[in-house]
């Protein structure tokens, strides 16, 4: 498979997953490289299943944890080891350490509206140069200091510039620019760290993740099914469907270079790995 100049050979399904009621979701690395690996459940009606599974690099099973997890959305791995995981209908994003102990969280579990209702995604998968957490609801996007305290937020329900539906996705580059994925809306928007709207990116049909490449590009996957490749600048450098039903979510190992794919249907992990 090719994405721009750079070729990849596709392996599916990739790594010791368990069976069960648990289905993919999302997808994160920590800077050894080791993979985490994003279950949901539905709590009312299927058995205790963890909500992350942990494994190495050659894909090797090294541990399962999160069975408290309610409605597992998102993940994200913080350089600092922590990992985000958007617990969705308990309306908060969970802050746990690398083996699964519960350290905080972003909101209030089970009070919708504080400030989040329905989080979307996991906080901002962060460049070096941005450390507060940014995380998103229904229609908002909220912005946190590097501690957890609450900021502010931007957006708000509809089509213009700056409103959103269905935001799913968010992502900061090198420049400080955040990028968001408005699902229902078609498009990427690109804002300022302040949260003023400069430009739309657009031909994507409903974008489920954005996160970035190499040199300040980034990449999204959409609903096509497709994975697109743009520049800083919004521009197209390659194409291609790696999966068969979109992936919901996405990550980029920057040690390797592989490509990590979230498929939900069929539940299952792509891996893409660059090739000569």
């Amino acid at each position: 498979m090719a994405l721009g100049p750079q070729r990849y050979r596709v392996e599916r399904p990739w790594g010791d997953l368990p069976e069960g009621a648990g289905r993919i979701t999302d997808i994160a690395c920590d800077a050894a490289g080791r993979v985490y690996v994003q279950f949901r459940t539905d709590p009312s009606m299927d058995p205790p299943f963890p909500g992350i599974v942990v494994l190495s690099p050659d894909g090797t099973r090294l541990a399962a944890w999160g069975e408290s997890v309610a409605d597992g959305h998102m993940a994200n791995v913080h350089p600092d080891g922590r990992v985000f995981v958007v617990d969705r209908d308990a309306h908060e994003v969970t802050i746990f350490t690398s083996d699964g102990l519960r350290l905080g969280a972003l909101g209030r579990r089970h009070a919708p509206g504080n400030p989040s209702t329905l989080p979307a995604t996991s906080p901002s998968r962060r460049t070096a140069r941005s450390t507060s957490p940014m995380a998103m609801a229904i229609s908002l996007v909220h912005r946190f200091g590097a501690r957890g305290e609450y900021l502010d937020a931007f957006g708000g329900p509809g089509r213009r510039g700056g409103e959103f539906s269905t935001p799913h996705s968010v992502w900061v580059l090198p420049d400080g620019r955040v990028l968001v994925a408005d699902r229902e809306n078609n498009r990427v928007q690109v804002f300022t760290a302040e949260g003023r709207h400069l430009r739309d990116i657009l031909d994507l049909h409903k974008p489920m993740d954005v996160h970035g490449g190499p040199e300040g590009s980034f990449y999204v996957t959409d609903q096509v099914p497709r994975l697109s490749w743009f520049d800083g600048n919004g521009r197209l450098l390659g194409r291609c469907r790696p999966v068969l039903n979109g992936a919901h979510g996405m990550w980029r190992d920057v040690r390797s270079g592989v490509i990590y794919l979230a498929e939900q249907v069929p539940s299952r992990v792509t891996r893409l790995v660059p090739v000569e």
